[in-house]
């Protein structure tokens, strides 16, 4: 079991401790998230960084939700999703301010040699392997394009 996932397993406990239902409801969504990539890849221990990923993607998700939700006029269920988006952003690690994530994508420009949009989806991965969940990929994409534009 990796650190994080230790981490998860043991806010658990003390969450259902403290009768805290929504950091529970979440918690076990997302334990079960892992434990469903574990499966899936027939491994025994699923790393910090594959679950960095599983948390990525329920950010993105809630995030979605409660756009949906305000459409909608469902101000209940966006009240809900934010407060479980809180929880989840919790384990991510400190988010890079759009300065940082431009000098990443500055120097991934360089170090590829791309001078075009043609060349987007190399800066791209070169940047997504240093960032690697300390920013969102709308955020970076957005800024590869400017840079390369």
């Amino acid at each position: 079991m990796g650190k994080l996932e230790q981490t998860l397993t043991k806010d658990l406990k003390e969450s259902m401790k403290s009768k805290n239902t929504l950091a529970i409801s979440t918690l076990r969504m997302l334990i079960a998230s892992v434990k469903n990539l574990a499966i899936e890849k027939k491994i025994k221990e699923v790393k910090d960084e594959d679950v960095l990923k599983i948390i990525a993607k329920q950010v993105k998700q809630h995030l979605d939700s409660i756009e949906s939700f305000k459409k909608g006029g469902r101000d209940d269920l966006v009240e809900k999703e934010t407060k479980e988006l809180g929880v989840l952003k919790s384990y991510l690690p400190e988010q890079l301010s759009e300065d940082k994530i431009e000098e990443i994508v500055k120097k991934a420009i360089a170090s590829s040699g791309a001078t075009s949009k043609s060349e987007f989806g190399k800066v791209m991965k070169l940047c997504m392997e240093e960032i690697k969940g300390r920013a969102d990929g709308k955020a970076i994409s957005s800024i590869v394009q400017k840079l390369l534009g």
